[in-house]
């Protein structure tokens, strides 16, 4: 055979590949989640309030007398440094009272999420009051915005967070939810799960908080009811709003793996009386389908939180979902709110044009997505060491 026959031959199967990788091609994919009979999730359920409780032994009795099974492994996590405290792995004397001073900053800023509605109000044209929140948002801060139509599944059924409001049912009756998707710093989060990713992730909400309230405030002049949902204030459910809104899909570390930033993402929610249409869904990047294969966040979970099975069901549909006692006591054990999961996701990773080109690839087909698994692991590393200390600087500017 001539070298010039097997150069053909090469050029040829080359390009029929080339081919192959741009079919979309998905025979296993799995049918879309049936949310009709989704039960609602109790804001005292999340391990966020459980702690909280243990400074209110009225509402401690309460909640256990309705949870038995929870009582021994919660006062185990109450035993735990608190966030801040020296005992904790990656405590740092001068920078963790950064990050506090910020949760104080988003607790004080808690009365901005609401507030009266003007008294007249003002004929809208619905598409254009999306682009212009939409606008608004992306001036502010904001990396995407998306809008959905609100069903009982994406509310709290009662609160949790807070002594003053716990156990009261939250308030159910605005119609239109708008998604603020804040994207976090890769090169911090990277740096998980020591400090960096408390700071950032704080940092984030912060920014969060104030998009969020001043869209609400922004909405309220127009005449119509509108309430900020940011860290600690949520009478919603972040996580299924965005992804139902179209800005990514679930992933099976049980939070949004975004459509560009991947799950290096917080998220803020505004809530109105004020119909809206739906965001226009983008084209499906199958995300999920690769989470089925990758299972690297199931891999590398410092406390085992995360499943490396398919989607189990719970409150009456399939999803992932954390495991959040294991998280959140390990997260009280470091003094971060660890992040590894996130730094180890291939979909964590600079908006670049090769990245760009990455995402487009594994939303073809399975093939493509063994392969850029395949590479990912060989470029990154399959499994990512923990660092024993936090890095000398905590602060990544860039």
């Amino acid at each position: 055979m001539s070298v010039q026959t097997i150069n053909i031959l090469i050029i040829s199967g080359l390009g029929l590949f080339g081919l192959i990788s741009l079919m979309r091609f998905f025979p296993d994919k799995s049918t879309g989640r049936n949310l009709s009979k989704a039960n609602q999730y109790d804001e005292r359920d999340t391990m966020f309030a459980r702690n909280n409780i243990r400074h209110y032994p009225d509402l401690m009795e309460t909640y256990y007398t309705m949870h038995p099974e929870n009582e021994s492994t919660d006062r185990q996590i109450h035993q735990k440094p608190e966030f801040g405290e020296k005992e904790q792995v990656y405590h740092n004397a001068y920078t963790a009272p950064c990050y506090e001073a910020a949760f104080e900053y988003l607790e004080k800023s808690i009365p901005l999420s609401t507030g009266a509605a003007a008294k007249q109000k003002i004929s809208i044209d619905p598409i254009k009051f999306c682009k212009t929140i939409t606008d608004i948002s992306k001036f502010y801060g904001a990396g995407d915005v998306g809008f959905l139509q609100l069903k009982s599944h994406h509310f709290y059924s009662h609160k949790g967070r807070h002594a003053e409001k716990w156990g009261n049912k939250t308030d159910q009756a605005h119609k239109t939810a708008v998604v603020i998707i804040i994207p976090m710093r890769v090169k911090m989060i990277k740096k998980g799960p020591a400090s960096c990713v408390i700071q950032e992730s704080a940092q984030k909400y912060v920014e969060a908080a104030k998009i969020s309230n001043i869209l609400a405030t922004y909405i309220r002049r127009f005449g119509y009811r509108a309430r900020a949902h940011n860290d600690a204030n949520y009478d919603t459910l972040c996580v299924p709003i965005a992804v139902e809104a179209g800005l990514g899909e679930l992933g099976r570390m049980g939070i949004l793996i975004h459509r560009v930033h991947g799950p290096c993402v917080r998220l803020a929610i505004v809530t109105t009386d004020l119909e809206l249409p739906d965001s226009a869904c983008p084209k499906p990047l199958y995300m999920e389908e690769f989470c089925k294969i990758c299972k690297k966040c199931a891999d590398n979970c410092p406390s085992g939180s995360i499943t490396h099975d398919n989607e189990p069901y719970s409150r009456n549909f399939r999803h992932w979902s954390i495991h959040q006692k294991k998280c959140f006591s390990y997260w009280k054990t470091i003094g971060s709110d660890c992040g590894f999961c996130i730094s180890v996701c291939p979909y964590t990773k600079p908006d670049t044009l090769i990245h760009k080109f990455v995402r487009f690839y594994i939303s073809r087909n399975t093939l493509n997505q063994k392969i850029a698994l395949f590479m990912d692991d060989l470029l990154y590393g399959r499994h990512r060491k923990i660092a024993k200390a936090n890095p000398e600087n905590i602060f990544i500017q860039t």
